[in-house]
């Protein structure tokens, strides 16, 4: 008497067969092995991302009281006080300048804490990225505080005689102080000794 046929698939990733019913190995996705597949979201600090980003809104309105063509707290020179002057816009660039490069600092060490050595890649790169956001809010927080707040100007000359930013790269210097300052509190801040075995009952 003859056996019906049995039709075995055939696996064409390993060229080995596959009894019937069983389950096919999964096809592999493009992003295993990535350095960011194993991370535990829930450990990262949100709070302290989240106050980061938020921090550019003080620095914003810091940047349009202190700088040139703003309040001008700093130097309160009438000459300066006006875009239709073009020595102030450097000085505006610069008084933003300072204001990210001293937020950015500060926001890496607020990161890094007293245990700079235990942060995981994803907390630096949230870290930076919060940086970035924080940089777009307060720019854009200081340019509204002065379309708000600030006399009319004839920007029909320059658009740079409005409160603005003519250098975009001052942006990342808030995100680059805090790379580096993550980097700086890693290499030569205080490190917590590993906790040693337990002493045995002879000791």
């Amino acid at each position: 008497m003859t056996q019906p046929a049995v039709h075995v698939p055939v696996d064409h990733h390993d060229g080995g067969p596959v009894p019937s019913g069983a389950a096919r190995p999964r096809r592999g996705v493009p992003w295993t092995g990535l350095p960011w597949r194993d991370v535990h979201w829930n450990g990262l600090p949100w709070k302290g991302l989240a106050a980061i980003a938020a921090a550019g809104i003080p620095v914003g309105l810091l940047w349009w009281l202190l700088a040139p063509t703003g309040l001008n707290l700093i130097t309160r020179d009438p000459s300066l006080g006006t875009g239709s002057n073009p020595e102030t816009w450097l000085p505006r660039d610069l008084v933003l300048a300072g204001l990210f490069l001293l937020a950015g600092c500060l926001s890496g060490v607020f990161i890094a804490g007293n245990r700079p050595a235990r942060l995981g890649t994803a907390t630096v790169v949230l870290a930076v990225a919060a940086g970035i956001a924080g940089a777009l809010l307060a720019w854009g927080t200081g340019v509204l505080a002065g379309s708000w707040w600030g006399a009319a100007e004839d920007t029909s000359a320059s658009a740079s005689i409005a409160f603005s930013l003519r250098a975009y790269a001052m942006l990342l210097i808030w995100p680059a102080a805090i790379a580096l300052a993550i980097f700086f509190a890693t290499v030569f801040g205080h490190t917590e000794p590993e906790p040693g075995p337990a002493p045995g009952p002879d000791a």
